[in-house]
């Protein structure tokens, strides 16, 4: 079993299942007044599972030599661990003071009911704004999202390179699938970065953020509930 394969295997029944308001309550109840905590929670429960979905498919569809899919899935993935990273960025902000926690709330709703098609009242960000500010952390992961894109997208990489090859002694276009051939040997290592990034921020920079935010907020409670209601800078 390689590493892949085994962090799936974990990921399948270490996910969590429910989040119980009680119990974020009993854990801190003058932070769980607040909305953004819960929020937060939420969106890295849900980058959990949609990630395990996306590496999953991704995965099965390297292993049967579906090589474009399989880097379609994963250029999902890095988008997916990249909410992850900007939310533990936004978190951050807010105890450096560089951030009013209230916008940070807004964020937060953003991020969790976004939409670009009119199904929900926000519309959702940018996701290259967030590859942009999650490349501060990870050089390089802009990059890489972008070289999956070439890959995904109908235009010289998407098209001609994929499918086809030029033999220049006979003057001769080849057609077929070069998608395994191109990047089969190099897909598990970008998977295995994928998670190790995603594990980095869910386990280790979340976890710390959370407890800390959660603090904070009881600190700075009664600041909070006389500015809540105050009008935002945009």
């Amino acid at each position: 079993m390689d590493t892949v394969q085994e962090n799936l295997a974990n990921w399948s029944t270490s996910r969590m299942a429910s989040i119980p308001v009680a119990g974020l309550l009993s854990r801190n109840p003058m932070a769980y007044k607040w909305k953004a905590p819960f929020r937060s929670w939420m969106l890295r429960e849900a980058v959990f599972w949609r990630l395990h979905d996306l590496l999953t498919q991704s995965y099965a569809l390297h292993q049967q030599g579906h090589g474009l899919g399989a880097r379609i899935l994963l250029r999902s993935g890095f988008e997916t661990v990249a909410v992850l990273v900007y939310l533990n960025q936004q978190m951050q902000q807010v105890l450096d003071g560089k951030l009013n926690f209230h916008l940070f709330s807004d964020k937060t709703t953003t991020l969790l009911a976004g939409s670009r098609d009119g199904s929900t009242t926000h519309r959702s960000l940018n996701i290259m704004t967030i590859l942009e500010k999650c490349d501060k952390r990870y050089p390089g992961l802009a990059k890489l999202y972008a070289i999956l894109s070439e890959s995904a997208h109908p235009n010289y990489e998407g098209m001609i390179t994929g499918y086809s090859k030029v033999d220049h002694d006979e003057y001769e276009t080849h057609f077929s699938n070069r998608w395994m051939e191109l990047h089969g040997d190099k897909h598990l290592g970008s998977m295995d970065m994928c998670m190790m990034t995603f594990h980095h921020e869910y386990n280790d920079v979340w976890t710390g953020l959370m407890e800390r935010l959660e603090a904070w907020i009881e600190a700075n409670d009664a600041t909070l509930e006389a500015t809540k209601n105050d009008s935002l800078p945009g």
